[in-house]
């Protein structure tokens, strides 16, 4: 390789060098390229909320209607632990909190389970002091779109996501009837249609809270 083509990638001209030989270029130094592709970026970010959106509505609306009482969006800041819950959900009867990470499209399983980890942690803590809630038990669910897609990823990681996330189907849905111990599971959710639309939400209560450092 020519030390005028290492020059030119050192300059900053890299759309005059081939993606192979950039990445040979990169390889020296342990280093990785990727490739970040953006459709209307706008629009896409707009879809995406859409879609997440429809998810937590779906949600609500089926906790819902097992007698949960549910809270969205909820912003916290822990001793430098920072984030949101997407849904949090209070059981009256057996006093079950649940902690629902809402993903419309799974990315990194990894950083996905460790941020829902730290969230159930925190969950008893933000649910006593934002909204009284007085916990039991604190659970966890993770609400997928019902799309091809999602069903590969759910088994390309299979080993990991039994055990992690055992509830499925039947058994999820009599956990969510009668949560009298923790439990974790993921649930698909058709909410999501091709355009990006929302199915109705079941008159969902958006609770927005300040960031309230402890």
């Amino acid at each position: 390789m020519s030390q005028s083509m290492v020059s030119l990638i050192e300059r900053g001209h890299v759309d005059q060098v081939s993606l192979r030989m950039l990445r040979r270029v990169l390889s020296g130094v342990e280093a990785r390229v990727g490739l970040d592709v953006r459709w209307r970026g706008g629009d896409l970010d707009r879809l995406l909320d859409e879609r997440h959106a429809a998810l937590v509505g779906a949600a609500v609306k089926e906790l819902r209607g097992y007698g949960w009482a549910t809270a969205v969006e909820i912003t916290y800041s822990h001793y430098g632990e920072r984030g949101s819950i997407d849904l949090l959900a209070f059981h009256p009867t057996t006093s079950a909190l649940l902690v629902v990470e809402v993903k419309s499209e799974l990315t990194s399983l990894e950083e996905t389970l460790r941020r829902l980890d730290a969230k159930v942690r925190l969950a008893p803590t933000i649910a006593l002091e934002r909204l009284g809630w007085q916990g039991s038990s604190t659970s966890r669910l993770l609400v997928l779109p019902e799309t091809t897609t999602a069903r590969r990823r759910l088994e390309a990681h299979a080993a990991v996501l039994d055990v992690a996330l055992p509830f499925r189907g039947v058994r999820l849905r009599q956990w969510l009837q009668k949560p009298d111990h923790s439990g974790a599971g993921i649930r698909f959710s058709p909410a999501s249609d091709s355009r990006g639309g929302k199915s109705s939400g079941g008159g969902s209560h958006r609770v927005r809270r300040a960031r309230n450092a402890t």
